[in-house]
């Protein structure tokens, strides 16, 4: 089985993929995407989503990750494909399955499943642009209205000279609304020669368990899931061995986090990052509630600094972490 971190536009970032990887369990991830027009794009905007391309596109864990683009016009995708192979990304992620309205306004995204031979013509393209040890990726929704076209665009990426495809298991109607249609996936794996890895609405070990066993997929994708449980790929890789955290494990987590991200923001907005993470945490910790009717109040550095303190004090709690634990 391989775990994969889903590649969350706005959330999953250069520091949430160091801090989640440090953690251990996943196999993999990917960057948030690039989105590509007519122009080709200068080193630095590369640099800047992936700094891991400095440090042979692996994270501080040595776990891979993937540079994934986003567009509608094939020589574009391809030419800023092979930059980013250029500038040492190991695998190129194509995304077709963006849900958002803006992306899917410009000819990005979901929106391309419409057309399973626009999508094919960009996969083919983007395989051609770069050499033939650099893998092509893709993930896609099931469909954009409905899910009626989920095979047609999986076989024609897969034509296309993809070498794994991730499904997220909704239209782009559905959002993200449950429930997820793991049972879809079936016969897209059934069908096509390269692996189909699943996503969508696993938040837990029994929640993956029924997506195996629905999809006949051994490969995963997980994003909100690994938000609301950080160490929930432990728990899937070593359920006999690894005990849940508790909030005592936690916190120090989350702590450092918002410590090392003090020096990209502006400090009114020092906390944001933060308390975008609290919005998952509290689906799986009576802790986390409390802590953000506090936190989300709060603009300073010092006095948010101050919250941990209290926390830490209130349950006991050490705010160091050790990331090689």
């Amino acid at each position: 089985m391989r775990l994969f971190l889903a590649p969350m536009e706005g959330v999953v970032d250069f520091q949430m993929r160091q801090m989640l990887t440090d953690i251990g369990g996943l196999d993999a991830c990917v960057t948030e995407f690039l989105r590509i027009c007519d122009q080709r794009l200068p080193r630095r905007v590369f640099i800047k989503l992936c700094p891991e391309l400095e440090h042979h596109s692996k994270t501080q864990a040595n776990t891979p990750v993937a540079f994934q683009l986003l567009g509608g016009n094939p020589e574009a995708m391809a030419y800023n494909a092979a930059k980013a192979a250029s500038l040492g990304a190991h695998s190129i992620d194509l995304n077709f399955g963006c849900p958002a309205k803006t992306v899917n306004r410009n000819d990005g995204g979901a929106k391309l499943l419409q057309e399973p031979e626009r999508v094919h013509n960009i996969v083919k393209a983007v395989r051609n642009a770069v050499p033939s040890d650099i893998d092509v990726t893709a993930k896609i929704r099931l469909g954009f209205k409905d899910r009626s076209l989920g095979l047609d665009n999986a076989l024609a990426i897969a034509e296309g000279g993809a070498q794994q495809l991730v499904v997220h298991a909704r239209s782009k109607v559905d959002g993200y609304r449950p429930p997820a249609y793991w049972s879809e996936l079936r016969p897209l794996r059934e069908q096509l020669s390269i692996p189909v890895i699943a996503n969508g609405e696993i938040w837990s070990p029994e929640d993956l368990q029924r997506c195996a066993e629905q999809s006949g997929c051994v490969d995963f994708m997980i994003g909100r899931g690994l938000l609301a449980r950080p160490d929930l790929a432990l728990q899937i890789k070593n359920p006999d061995q690894h005990i849940p955290w508790q909030w005592g494990s936690i916190l120090p987590i989350l702590h450092s986090f918002f410590e090392k991200g003090l020096t990209q923001y502006p400090e009114k907005y020092c906390g944001n990052r933060l308390k975008q993470w609290f919005m998952y945490l509290q689906r799986s910790y009576p802790e986390a509630e409390t802590f953000f009717d506090k936190l989300k109040r709060l603009r300073s550095r010092i006095d948010i600094e101050n919250l941990f303190v209290q926390q830490a004090l209130a349950h006991n709690i050490k705010l160091s972490y050790d990331n090689k634990r």
